[in-house]
């Protein structure tokens, strides 16, 4: 997918804030109290925090997948594809379930939302922009 100067650099920094601001949960592996700002869970059991907490670290990971496909094209559906079907994933878990959906910061779940319609967007470019036949040359 080959884009301007500007919607390339557009695209870049739109991935980066979309990445660094996936990590934030990671905050809860030094920092507990971020669970009940975030999901609702003040004073969480040992079980539930250590799943939290692990969730944070695979939040970390996949904003780190997000900011790398910034910066490196190959990596981008791959990242994209990961993001959509993990944030997807964990709004379809919570938003149907009304004793939880009340907990979580309506922030997160706009956040999530957008970047589904972003990422989802990217992804479908990227897929139409491969089956496209390359044009010769004149």
């Amino acid at each position: 997918m080959t884009l301007s100067s500007r919607g390339e650099t557009a695209l870049r920094v739109v991935l980066t804030l979309i990445g660094v601001i996936t990590t934030l949960p990671v905050v809860a592996l030094v920092n507990v109290g971020i669970l009940d700002w975030n999901y609702g869970v003040s004073d969480p059991a040992p079980m539930t925090q250590a799943l939290l907490q692990h969730r944070g670290m695979l939040q970390l990971l996949l904003g780190a997948a997000i900011m790398w496909a910034a910066f490196h094209p190959p990596v981008r559906l791959a990242a994209a594809l990961a993001a959509v079907a993990g944030k997807a994933t964990f709004l379809a878990l919570i938003l149907p379930n009304a004793a939880i959906r009340g907990d979580l910061s309506p922030l997160s779940i706009w956040f999530d939302l957008t970047c589904i319609v972003v990422l989802g967007l990217l992804a479908t470019r990227l897929v139409t922009r491969r089956r496209e036949p390359e044009t010769a040359p004149n």
